[in-house]
C-alpha cells in the first residue's frame, strides 16, 4: 500500500497528461492566449510531475526523476503524433524541460530558503 502512496500521484498525472494529448485539436479558445497558456500549462504540469517523481523516489537522486520525466514527455510527443490535429513537436519537448528544470529550479530555492537563518 505504500508504493501505491508513493507512486499513485505520479502515474495518476501521467494518465491526465496522456488523456489531454489524446483530445483532437484541443483549444482552450482564448484566441491569442491560447498557446501561451498551453505552453504554461506543459511546464507546470512537467515540472510537478517531476516533483512527484522525485518525491515517489524518495528524494535520491534528482537525475533518476528527471530521466523518468523527460523520456515520458518524448513518448507524449510521439503519441501526438498518432492524433487527429496533434503535431508532436520537439519545441514542446523543450518546453517541458523547462518545466522541469524550473520545477528542480523552485526546489532548489525553497530548500536554501528554509536552511537559510
Amino acid at each position: 500500500m505504500a508504493a501505491l502512496g508513493r507512486f499513485g500521484p505520479p502515474l495518476v498525472l501521467m494518465v491526465v497528461i496522456f488523456s489531454f494529448s489524446s483530445v483532437p485539436g484541443l483549444n482552450s479558445g482564448l484566441g491569442d492566449w491560447d498557446t501561451f497558456l498551453r505552453k504554461g500549462a506543459h511546464m507546470l504540469e512537467y515540472g510537478l510531475l517531476w516533483g512527484l517523481w522525485w518525491r515517489a523516489l524518495r528524494y535520491g537522486n534528482p537525475r533518476v526523476s528527471i530521466a523518468v520525466t523527460l523520456l515520458y514527455a518524448a513518448s507524449d510527443e510521439v503519441h501526438q503524433t498518432f492524433v487527429d490535429d496533434r503535431l508532436g513537436s520537439p519545441v514542446d519537448w523543450c518546453i517541458d524541460a523547462a518545466g522541469v528544470g524550473l520545477g528542480g529550479l523552485l526546489v532548489t530555492l525553497r530548500a536554501s530558503l528554509a536552511r537559510s537563518p
